[in-house]
């Protein structure tokens, strides 16, 4: 689930990223601000869902993935629309 909170004075939007995948150990984000290679470590959560909170700036779009124990990439299938990589595959992509 994406969750966007838009600030009035501020020149960015909170965006809370939350992801329940069936195994994990770790999940991490990639690519948001096109950074293909620093990751967003996501919090485990109680309930085994992981979540993690972004600032990206607003009129902006972002491609990204979630990377699930290091191993197996996977798109947020609440994102808002999805665009097709260099791998033959899809992103996830968030529009601020």
């Amino acid at each position: 689930m994406i969750q966007k909170i838009y600030f009035k004075t501020k020149d960015y939007c909170k965006v809370k990223f939350s992801f329940t995948p069936e195994i994990a150990a770790t999940v991490e984000i990639l690519g948001l601000n096109n950074d293909w290679e620093h990751a967003v470590l996501m919090s485990k959560k109680k309930d085994g869902s992981f979540a993690a909170e972004v600032n990206l700036p607003k009129n902006s779009t972002h491609q990204f993935k979630y990377l699930i124990n290091q191993a197996e990439w996977l798109n947020d299938e609440t994102a808002d629309s999805f665009e097709p990589n260099e791998y033959g595959n899809t992103n996830s992509v968030i529009t601020i």
